[in-house]
């Protein structure tokens, strides 16, 4: 829009000047007298001069209304002279170079040389052809003009759709009103609708909102971001994330709803074999916990592995009935829990020759605690993170405590937890040299240290008790890699043994 009005402007600026140029041009009157090649004296020349006023009409038609009455009366030349009278110079009211009236006369024409005659009849040609140019310019121009009032009504329909704040608050005012095109006055108009326009267009294009369309004129793109582009951007971004998001959950709710159907083929598994045992007389009915894990050799594939997770924990006490049949080179690791990040989030573990020892994460205290007479034994271990207090049980006689063992750590939830053997990694990489042989049951765990009365009475079995976080009950424990889960009462095997 910009570029077409100055443009325009300019052009018509142009056509003025040159139009008022080849006005201002052409002779008012006829010019004196010249010497003539037969001889004839400058009196004879003026009088001819004077008495041929048709050539003085046609030519102040070209001037407006304003030059009808014609240049005023040349003087005669006086009769006695012997030389010619210099051309007295005629002016228009147009700010043009004067030029000398010298617009042969009829007479003149007659008698002139046939060169002159040809440059006559040439200026006539030229001047024909420059009025047929000013007349197509002029049509130009008035069609320009239309443009601009179409292209000027376009510009109010739309600030008419801009905030009040953006809007011209002036009274709007036609530029490119009707008038004379060889007016003074007209020039200064049409600058001042140029520059109004061009400064209209300049505020428009910085503070119109990017909904407007500017399909008129290219104009460039802005170098800082719009308000509605940034917005655009921000809610596409919402989008993506919410897709993402469903993505991730219905991939959840799928791996969900496949472990579900397993954990369901499981149970219907465990209840065939139940109802098998029933069938085929088996004898008295066991509660859910009485069963034991069994890992007759050493090695790096058999384990047991609890199916429940674990929540964040700030206190626990762990309690297990272990026998171990270990040759005497360690009883490897009854049982550890890794997390995400840490594989020895906790730990029980005997290697070699060493004592037993309590690990988490990666702090690591002693036990003074012995399973190398393959016995059952009864073993707790009460830990807290105020402090790292820990609390050391067997066959419920406090056997040790202490304290700084990760301190103010608490116990990460979501790992997993695995019996009989130690996780260098995240549920895996296990090494044999670490791994448990031997029995385990009656593995529960509490969010809270037990008092020594509880745990004696546990170990005496006057007084059972079921973790409140992790109970020992058969559906949440799974045997993998030949270790078998077998029907045991603790309380009556032990007795029995």
């Amino acid at each position: 829009m910009k570029f077409l009005a100055v443009l325009l402007a300019a052009g018509m600026l142009a056509f003025l000047g040159a139009v008022i140029c080849i006005i201002a041009s052409v002779p008012l009157a006829a010019s004196p007298a010249r010497a003539l090649p037969g001889g004839a004296d400058n009196a004879s020349a003026a009088s001819g001069a004077a008495a041929s006023p048709g050539p003085q009409r046609s030519l102040s038609a070209l001037h407006g209304a304003g030059g009808s009455a014609g240049p005023p009366a040349l003087p005669r030349a006086p009769a006695a002279s012997a030389h010619p009278l210099p051309p007295v110079p005629l002016f228009s009211r147009f700010l043009c170079t004067p030029l000398a009236a010298a617009c042969p006369s009829g007479s003149e024409q007659g008698d002139a040389a046939p060169g002159e005659r040809e440059e006559l009849l040439l200026l006539q040609s030229t001047a024909e052809q420059l009025r047929q140019t000013a007349l197509q310019q002029e049509a130009r121009i008035r069609a320009d003009q239309d443009t601009i009032r179409e292209l000027t009504r376009k510009l109010g329909r739309c600030e008419s759709g801009l905030p009040r704040g953006l809007q011209d608050t002036g009274p709007r005012r036609d530029a490119m009103a009707d008038g004379p095109w060889d007016s003074p006055a007209l020039l200064l108009e049409l600058e001042d609708a140029v520059r109004a326009l061009r400064d209209r267009i300049v505020r428009i294009e910085q503070e119109l909102p990017a909904r407007v369309n500017f399909s008129a004129s290219p104009a460039p793109a802005p170098a800082v971001p719009t308000a509605l582009h940034s917005k655009m951007d921000e809610l596409e971004g919402q989008l993506l994330a919410k897709v993402l998001a469903l993505e991730k959950e219905r991939a959840a709710l799928s791996h969900s709803g496949q472990r579900q159907r397993q954990e369901v083929e499981k149970e219907l598994d465990a209840l065939q074999d139940r109802v098998a045992e029933l069938e085929h007389g088996s004898s008295a009915y066991s509660p859910p916990d009485a069963f034991k894990i069994s890992i007759p050799i050493r090695n790096n594939y058999m384990y047991a592995r609890v199916r429940k997770a674990l929540p964040e924990l700030y206190a626990f006490t762990i309690c297990v009935w272990l026998r171990s049949r270990s040759d005497g080179t360690g009883q490897g690791t009854p049982f550890s829990y890794s997390v995400p990040g840490q594989a020895n989030e906790i730990v029980l573990l005997e290697a070699g020759h060493e004592p037993m020892e309590l690990l988490i994460n990666d702090k690591v205290a002693q036990l003074p605690l012995s399973l190398k007479d393959n016995s059952w034994h009864h073993i707790c271990i009460a830990w807290t993170t105020r402090d790292g207090l820990w609390s050391a049980y067997q066959d419920g006689e406090l056997r040790g405590s202490g304290e700084n063992l990760a301190a103010w750590h608490p116990i990460k939830p979501h790992g997993i937890l695995i019996l009989g053997q130690e996780q260098d990694t995240l549920g895996g990489r296990f090494d044999a040299t670490q791994a448990f042989v031997g029995d385990i049951a009656q593995f529960n765990l509490w969010d809270h240290a037990l008092t020594p009365a509880q745990v004696l009475g546990i170990a005496n079995c006057t007084g059972p008790l079921l973790g409140n976080v992790l109970p020992w009950e058969d559906k949440l424990v799974e045997a993998f890699g030949g270790a078998t889960k077998s029907a045991f009462d603790v309380c009556k095997g032990r007795a029995k043994a």
